[in-house]
Protein backbone atom coordinates (compact mmCIF):
# COMPACT_ATOMS: atom_id res chain seq x y z
CA UNK A 1 0.00 0.00 0.00
CA UNK A 2 1.36 3.50 -0.85
CA UNK A 3 0.94 6.09 1.89
CA UNK A 4 -0.38 9.52 1.32
CA UNK A 5 2.36 11.53 1.10
CA UNK A 6 3.63 9.11 -1.75
CA UNK A 7 0.26 9.57 -3.63
CA UNK A 8 0.80 13.49 -3.30
CA UNK A 9 4.36 13.24 -4.68
CA UNK A 10 3.31 10.96 -7.50
CA UNK A 11 -0.03 13.29 -8.36
CA UNK A 12 2.46 16.63 -8.05
CA UNK A 13 5.20 14.68 -10.73
CA UNK A 14 2.61 13.45 -13.41
CA UNK A 15 3.16 13.60 -17.03
CA UNK A 16 -0.59 13.34 -17.67
CA UNK A 17 -3.85 13.86 -15.58
CA UNK A 18 -6.86 12.27 -16.35
CA UNK A 19 -10.27 12.74 -15.66
CA UNK A 20 -13.36 11.68 -16.01
CA UNK A 21 -16.13 13.63 -16.94
CA UNK A 22 -19.79 13.07 -15.88
CA UNK A 23 -20.27 13.27 -11.99
CA UNK A 24 -16.74 14.38 -11.94
CA UNK A 25 -15.70 17.85 -14.12
CA UNK A 26 -19.40 17.97 -14.74
CA UNK A 27 -22.05 17.87 -12.10
CA UNK A 28 -24.39 15.98 -13.94
CA UNK A 29 -24.75 12.14 -15.89
CA UNK A 30 -24.43 13.62 -19.27
CA UNK A 31 -26.98 10.97 -20.60
CA UNK A 32 -29.15 12.85 -18.44
CA UNK A 33 -28.86 16.03 -19.24
CA UNK A 34 -27.97 15.69 -23.03
CA UNK A 35 -29.65 18.86 -23.90
CA UNK A 36 -28.28 20.87 -21.80
CA UNK A 37 -24.59 21.13 -21.54
CA UNK A 38 -25.42 21.76 -17.50
CA UNK A 39 -22.55 22.58 -14.88
CA UNK A 40 -19.81 23.72 -16.93
CA UNK A 41 -19.36 26.93 -16.24
CA UNK A 42 -19.84 26.69 -12.45
CA UNK A 43 -17.41 24.50 -12.30
CA UNK A 44 -14.66 27.43 -11.31
CA UNK A 45 -12.40 24.40 -8.93
CA UNK A 46 -12.12 22.25 -11.89
CA UNK A 47 -11.36 24.81 -14.27
CA UNK A 48 -8.58 26.46 -12.14
CA UNK A 49 -7.25 23.17 -11.19
CA UNK A 50 -6.64 21.81 -15.09
CA UNK A 51 -5.41 25.58 -15.62
CA UNK A 52 -2.45 25.16 -13.05
CA UNK A 53 -1.91 21.49 -14.67
CA UNK A 54 -1.73 22.85 -17.73
CA UNK A 55 0.72 25.75 -16.63
CA UNK A 56 2.67 22.95 -15.50
CA UNK A 57 3.24 21.59 -18.21
CA UNK A 58 0.88 18.37 -16.96
CA UNK A 59 -1.06 17.20 -20.22
CA UNK A 60 -4.95 16.78 -19.54
CA UNK A 61 -7.19 14.31 -21.01
CA UNK A 62 -10.65 13.42 -20.33
CA UNK A 63 -12.03 10.32 -20.75
CA UNK A 64 -15.59 9.16 -20.29
CA UNK A 65 -18.39 6.60 -21.11
CA UNK A 66 -20.39 9.17 -21.60
CA UNK A 67 -20.83 10.89 -25.57
CA UNK A 68 -18.04 12.88 -27.32
CA UNK A 69 -20.65 15.65 -28.53
CA UNK A 70 -20.80 16.50 -24.76
CA UNK A 71 -17.58 16.23 -23.61
CA UNK A 72 -15.97 17.76 -26.38
CA UNK A 73 -18.18 20.88 -24.82
CA UNK A 74 -16.72 20.16 -21.65
CA UNK A 75 -13.10 20.42 -22.49
CA UNK A 76 -13.65 23.36 -25.51
CA UNK A 77 -14.55 25.12 -21.60
CA UNK A 78 -11.85 23.91 -20.20
CA UNK A 79 -9.11 24.66 -22.82
CA UNK A 80 -8.40 21.09 -23.51
CA UNK A 81 -7.52 20.02 -27.17
CA UNK A 82 -10.35 17.12 -28.78
CA UNK A 83 -7.33 15.28 -29.22
CA UNK A 84 -7.22 14.94 -25.55
CA UNK A 85 -10.63 13.36 -25.35
CA UNK A 86 -11.36 9.96 -25.42
CA UNK A 87 -15.39 9.27 -25.25
CA UNK A 88 -18.09 7.40 -27.28
CA UNK A 89 -19.61 8.26 -30.35
CA UNK A 90 -22.62 8.63 -31.43
CA UNK A 91 -23.89 7.34 -34.95
CA UNK A 92 -26.46 8.77 -37.40
CA UNK A 93 -27.74 7.43 -40.86
CA UNK A 94 -27.99 10.01 -43.38
CA UNK A 95 -31.33 11.02 -42.91
CA UNK A 96 -30.47 11.77 -38.93
CA UNK A 97 -32.41 9.18 -37.36
CA UNK A 98 -30.12 7.38 -34.49
CA UNK A 99 -28.11 4.38 -35.22
CA UNK A 100 -26.75 3.68 -32.09
CA UNK A 101 -22.64 4.48 -30.98
CA UNK A 102 -19.45 3.65 -32.35
CA UNK A 103 -18.04 0.22 -30.81
CA UNK A 104 -14.79 0.77 -32.27
CA UNK A 105 -14.08 3.42 -29.39
CA UNK A 106 -12.20 2.01 -26.31
CA UNK A 107 -14.87 4.05 -23.89
CA UNK A 108 -17.61 1.85 -24.93
CA UNK A 109 -16.49 -1.66 -24.23
CA UNK A 110 -15.14 -3.02 -19.95
CA UNK A 111 -11.93 -1.68 -19.09
CA UNK A 112 -11.77 0.81 -22.06
CA UNK A 113 -10.34 3.54 -19.70
CA UNK A 114 -7.77 1.63 -18.87
CA UNK A 115 -7.40 0.95 -22.51
CA UNK A 116 -7.06 4.22 -22.94
CA UNK A 117 -4.52 5.14 -20.33
CA UNK A 118 -2.78 1.86 -21.78
CA UNK A 119 -2.78 3.98 -25.12
CA UNK A 120 -1.24 7.22 -23.42
CA UNK A 121 1.46 5.57 -22.14
CA UNK A 122 2.20 4.12 -25.36
CA UNK A 123 1.89 6.89 -27.64
CA UNK A 124 3.35 9.54 -25.29
CA UNK A 125 5.60 7.97 -23.33
CA UNK A 126 3.86 8.88 -20.15
CA UNK A 127 6.00 7.95 -17.30
CA UNK A 128 3.23 8.71 -14.37
CA UNK A 129 -0.23 8.81 -14.88
CA UNK A 130 -2.91 9.72 -12.62
CA UNK A 131 -7.10 9.00 -13.39
CA UNK A 132 -9.93 11.04 -11.24
CA UNK A 133 -12.88 9.86 -11.03
CA UNK A 134 -16.27 9.17 -8.95
CA UNK A 135 -16.39 5.43 -10.53
CA UNK A 136 -15.79 2.02 -10.16
CA UNK A 137 -14.76 2.00 -14.11
CA UNK A 138 -12.41 4.64 -13.26
CA UNK A 139 -10.35 3.06 -10.22
CA UNK A 140 -10.42 0.05 -12.64
CA UNK A 141 -8.23 1.86 -14.61
CA UNK A 142 -6.06 1.74 -12.01
CA UNK A 143 -3.17 0.17 -13.00
CA UNK A 144 -2.52 0.93 -15.59
CA UNK A 145 -2.89 4.34 -14.44
CA UNK A 146 -0.15 5.10 -11.71
CA UNK A 147 -2.66 6.90 -9.17
CA UNK A 148 -6.39 6.81 -8.63
CA UNK A 149 -7.66 9.89 -6.59
CA UNK A 150 -11.74 9.26 -6.11
CA UNK A 151 -14.17 12.13 -6.60
CA UNK A 152 -17.08 12.29 -4.40
CA UNK A 153 -17.56 16.32 -4.80
CA UNK A 154 -20.70 15.29 -6.80
CA UNK A 155 -22.23 11.98 -6.11
CA UNK A 156 -20.81 9.56 -3.20
CA UNK A 157 -20.24 6.43 -4.67
CA UNK A 158 -19.23 4.25 -1.59
CA UNK A 159 -17.22 1.61 -3.53
CA UNK A 160 -15.48 4.40 -4.49
CA UNK A 161 -14.92 5.92 -1.11
CA UNK A 162 -14.05 2.31 0.65
CA UNK A 163 -11.78 1.56 -2.20
CA UNK A 164 -9.64 4.73 -3.40
CA UNK A 165 -6.27 4.78 -1.40
CA UNK A 166 -6.64 8.85 -2.09
CA UNK A 167 -10.49 10.20 -1.88
CA UNK A 168 -11.91 14.28 -2.02
CA UNK A 169 -14.78 15.56 -2.33
CA UNK A 170 -13.31 18.79 -3.73
CA UNK A 171 -10.68 19.71 -6.55
CA UNK A 172 -9.52 22.39 -3.92
CA UNK A 173 -7.57 19.80 -2.27
CA UNK A 174 -5.48 18.85 -5.17
CA UNK A 175 -4.86 22.51 -5.75
CA UNK A 176 -3.34 23.12 -2.82
CA UNK A 177 -0.90 19.96 -2.86
CA UNK A 178 0.24 21.91 -6.39
CA UNK A 179 0.88 25.20 -4.56
CA UNK A 180 3.19 23.49 -1.90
Amino acid sequence: MVSHSELRELFCAADAVCFDVDSTVIREEGIDELAKFCGVEDAVSEMELVSRLQERNVQVFLISGGFRSIVEHVASKLNIPPTNVFANRLKFYFNGEYAGFDEMQPTAESGGKGKVIKLLKEKFHFKKIVMIGDGATDMEACPPADVFIGFGGNVIRQQVKDNAEWYITDFVELLGELEE
